[in-house]
């Protein structure tokens, strides 16, 4: 890393690669689908739900744009963000999807910011539309060739000299590193393969719960945020004895017959964060935000109040988690850049403006020495 910069942090944004039509989506849900279309038809729900949440500044762009991918990049660059953590969807046998953006980025050089990837190793199924048993492409594993090909695929991306490393190696985040059948087996592997392209190795990230990352050939964790942090969150007393003597989960039930998302209150989102210092490798997560009825409806979840102030004080706590790291080590991960779907979104927004982007430098600044 340039510690040129002078960042006290290595802020890296979850960056969605889509919001360009293609060909696939096309088929699944209609001639020009992108992102766009669940953002633009999402509803409100329930009494002063705060939907469709629109963009700003930015537009409702396409990631096949030069311009618009530039345009991305100088401004999380101006607020203090280190650089982009793109989704990478690989099925298995060379079945890819979103690959433009990434493709083009590497094609052109532009823009010049630094970026990682995330692999997102998951089925694509008909959940967003209520077709949750549709699989659309399946997440398939055929073994040691097909790991090969994947590797070699992405190793453009690994040589580009603005590709984000750790002492050297960069870094890769798998989404579901338990899906993979022998995990040690892929990262080994790749480490090899690694070494013999002339890099230092690989810096697995695993985004997980399990702290026991090491176990399974991973050096590193990022929180599957927000699930371990609602998972803390109680449920009232009754709700919690009624689970426990039936089974039954009261807040399902609440969902199917009154039509209505899963509500969270921001503020204790933020309040049940852990507060502890984290290890040299745990590297946490913070959000702006959650809201994900425009994929899953009812089915969704909403942290609801979420305010810029609420986001600088949530930054502030996981700042101060990782401050006593050597600097390479303090990666700060945000979900995210651009999840207008989720409702997870630091770019501006026809509401808030830049001021998530504000609360952010702000926070970061503070800890400037």
């Amino acid at each position: 890393m340039n510690n040129s910069t002078r960042n006290p942090i290595r802020a890296i944004a979850f960056y969605l690669p889509q919001y360009h039509p293609i060909p696939e989506n096309d088929a699944w849900w209609g001639k020009g689908f992108t992102e766009w279309t669940n953002v633009t038809k999402a509803k409100p729900l329930y009494r002063g739900h705060e939907q469709p949440n629109l963009p700003g500044e930015l537009g409702f762009y396409d990631l096949r744009l030069e311009n618009t991918r530039i345009e991305q990049a100088n401004l999380a660059k101006s607020y203090g963000i280190e650089g982009f953590c793109y989704w990478h969807y690989w099925f298995g046998n060379g079945k890819k999807l979103l690959e433009l953006p990434l493709n083009e980025m590497l094609y052109t050089r532009k823009p010049n910011f630094p970026f990682c990837l995330a692999w997102a190793n998951e089925s694509w199924t008909g959940i967003w539309h209520g077709m949750e048993d549709n699989v659309l492409a399946k997440q398939e594993y055929p073994g040691l060739e097909d790991y090969r090909k994947h590797f070699y695929n992405i190793l453009p991306a690994f040589k580009d000299a603005r590709y984000i490393k750790l002492n050297e190696k960069p870094i890769f985040l798998v989404y579901r590193p338990h899906k993979i059948p022998d995990t040690k087996e892929f990262t080994s592997y790749w480490n090899q393969l690694a070494v013999k392209e002339g890099l230092a190795g690989i810096h697995f990230i695993a985004i997980d719960q399990n702290n026991d990352f090491k176990s399974y050939g991973f050096d590193g964790i990022v929180p599957n945020s927000p699930t371990p942090v609602l998972a803390k969150i109680k449920r009232s007393l009754v709700e919690r004895l009624i689970l426990k003597l039936t089974k039954i989960n009261i807040a399902s039930i609440y969902q199917r017959i009154n039509g209505k998302p899963t509500l969270v209150d921001y503020k204790k989102f933020v309040n049940h964060n852990d507060t502890h210092q984290l290890e040299l490798n745990e590297y946490p997560v913070i959000l702006p935000g959650w809201d994900n009825t425009p994929r899953s409806g009812s089915k969704g979840l909403v942290l609801t109040n979420s305010t810029p102030e609420l986001f600088e004080e949530h930054t502030n706590k996981t700042i101060s988690r990782i401050i006593h790291k050597p600097l390479d080590n303090r990666f700060l991960f945000i979900k995210s850049w651009n999840e207008w779907a989720e409702g997870n979104v630091l770019e501006p927004t026809a509401k808030n403006g830049f001021q998530y982007l504000e609360a952010f430098k702000k926070s970061a600044d503070k800890f400037r020495i």
